[in-house]
């Protein structure tokens, strides 16, 4: 008589709940894990950009970069001192050296206008904004709305 090894019904029964209760654990861990590193992921954009703007003040006479509709092109091209002619080229002889701040303008890495990149001035912008900007005071932050939030219940806004 030949016996052939298989495993019994009973066993693969425990297997499969011995995994099921594995995953039980990890999934949620690992999903907790990923809207953590969304929150890393903005409060390092914020980080670059608000550095960015203190740069442009320094080398600006203190002033911050204009408004909304200039911020981008003030950040990412060279300027003069006044922050005028931006432009991704230098040109010593008209004064156009200061700058760039930014290769690009980080993309909003969380919520509901997550990939954009625009700039507004207040809330309520439109959907392609992704930063509000005060030019008076130098302040961005993110362009969503209070009840978006991180895992701890923060605003994204707030950050």
């Amino acid at each position: 008589m030949i016996r052939t090894r298989a495993f019994s019904l009973i066993e693969l029964v425990i297997v499969i709940v011995i995994i099921g209760v594995i995953s039980a654990i990890a999934i949620p861990r690992l999903t907790r894990g990923a809207t953590q590193s969304q929150a890393v992921a903005l409060k390092a954009n914020l980080a670059v950009m608000r550095n960015a703007i203190e740069q442009y003040r320094a080398e600006h006479e203190g002033r911050f970069p204009d408004d909304k509709s200039t911020v981008a092109g003030q950040l990412t091209m060279y300027t003069k001192t006044d922050g005028t002619d931006a432009n991704p080229v230098p040109d010593v002889a008209s004064g156009r050296i200061y700058g760039p701040y930014l290769r690009a303008i980080p993309s909003l890495p969380v919520g509901s206008r997550k990939g954009t990149t625009g700039f507004g001035d207040t809330p309520p912008g439109s959907v392609d904004v992704g930063w509000f900007y005060n030019g008076t005071t130098g302040k961005i932050w993110a362009a969503l709305d209070l009840d978006e939030q991180d895992v701890s219940g923060t605003p994204w806004s707030m950050y």
